[in-house]
């Protein structure tokens, strides 16, 4: 199984809530991004390249996939109508927002807008770290006692995080500036 995927099905089992795969196979059939088609390779990352928008946005653009946020949060937002829930909780954070328009406060903005009228119960996209650095994400998800140890960051997926990739650099990046041990460093 996709590390991914164990590593969300053993979050909603900490929480006790259902845990539910949505397949988008489909996805491979329509993009040649390295995420979707594994063919590609995902491009490894120094940390001191993080500041460098060429090499980020290069790096950004091996790893689009064709409107995955607004998919992802189109299909939780089917499900939250459906259930009669009037908020469905995303991750953007204003890193990630540099390099990926759909991870910034206007998509959240133009996403609500849409849900209005797409929805009968007004179904909303939260973001509680819309404006945060990861630094600052690591500093709050400690303060509140997250299972950080149940997160993934890595791009592939491997039974282990690889380490290199621009998401597991950004991670550590955080940990250490946060001055806080990654309990999931053992794994990479």
């Amino acid at each position: 199984m996709d590390a991914e995927i164990e590593r969300s099905r053993q979050i909603c089992a900490h929480y006790g809530i259902p845990h539910r795969v949505i397949s988008l196979d489909w996805m491979k059939d329509i993009t040649t991004t390295s995420l979707v088609n594994r063919q590609g390779h995902v491009p490894d990352m120094a940390e001191a390249d993080l500041g460098n928008g060429e090499v980020t946005s290069e790096s950004a653009a091996n790893v689009w996939v064709p409107n995955r946020n607004g998919l992802m949060a189109n299909i939780a937002a089917a499900f939250a109508e459906a259930m009669d829930c009037g908020y469905i909780i995303a991750g953007f954070n204003a890193e990630e927002a540099a390099t990926f328009p759909d991870n910034s406060p206007a998509f959240v903005d133009c996403i609500n807008r849409a849900f209005s009228y797409s929805t009968l119960n007004g179904v909303r996209l939260i973001s509680p770290v819309l404006e945060m650095d990861k630094v600052a994400i690591v500093k709050e998800a400690v303060r509140v006692q997250a299972p950080l140890v149940l997160s993934w960051s890595c791009y592939q997926g491997e039974e282990k995080p690889c380490g290199v990739c621009e998401s597991c650099v950004r991670r550590a990046r955080a940990f250490r500036k946060a001055g806080i041990k990654d309990p999931a460093a053992e794994d990479i």
